[in-house]
């Protein structure tokens, strides 16, 4: 609720506000959304847990929004539960089917529920500037190596950070280095993940790697989702 009891007061055009609009703002790439890819089990081992829980801490101490899955089991609800307990933004996108198998998180500021995986897909592209893919399982990999081929196609850059949790990630890692080896990832082409050892890295490289988007290739590859 709003508090309407003080009228607004003018502002005092004799100094220049700190936050006021310039115009080269307009060309500065922002994160102010994360799309996270993450498990919808805690994993075997409990770093996986505790970084999730930091991940999404950050999150809103940083004042970035969490898109995500929509679940409340796992690292999903770990990071979920994280963002909201820290009074962070959590929009949870979640298919009509997915709703009572994986408890959607009751405490997101906004849930959206889709009519199938496509849609989730593409409503979770649209809404971030970013990818990170915490530790999780065939659905997580799906997602990143998603990203990761419209991003080599030339349709979006968007950072897509990979977030190798006690070495995590170093399976598909050294997949990628077998790939590159044998002439199937061409070096004109390449797009390699930013990937962090250390969940406090993760968005300090996010920021460094933000670019300013295409906007006429992420429109065609939401619309092709």
């Amino acid at each position: 609720m709003h508090d309407t009891s003080r009228a607004p007061q003018p502002a005092d055009s004799s100094k220049p506000a700190d936050d006021a609009f310039k115009p080269e703002d307009a060309f500065k790439p922002v994160i102010d959304a994360v799309c996270v890819y993450c498990g919808s089990s805690d994993g075997s081992a409990p770093v996986f847990v505790e970084t999730a829980r930091t991940f999404g801490r950050l999150l809103a101490e940083h004042g970035i929004r969490l898109v995500y899955g929509g679940g409340s089991m796992g690292l999903m609800g770990t990071v979920a539960h994280a963002v909201a307990d820290a009074g962070g933004r959590v929009t949870g996108i979640i298919p009509r089917f997915l709703v009572e198998r994986e408890f959607a998180f009751e405490h997101a500021e906004e849930m959206i529920v889709t009519d199938d995986m496509h849609e989730r897909k593409r409503l979770m592209f649209e809404r971030a500037d970013a990818f990170v893919a915490l530790p999780g399982g065939i659905g997580t990999l799906e997602e990143l190596v998603e990203q990761l081929t419209w991003a080599q196609l030339g349709r979006h850059r968007k950072p897509i950070l990979m977030a190798n949790v006690d070495g995590f990630w170093d399976p598909l890692l050294a997949l990628l280095d077998h790939m590159r080896t044998n002439a199937f990832i061409r070096p004109q082409w390449e797009v390699r993940p930013l990937v962090a050892a250390h969940v406090h890295d993760i968005i300090p490289m996010l920021r460094a790697a933000a670019r300013p988007p295409l906007v006429a290739e992420e429109r065609e590859i939401a619309r092709q989702m």
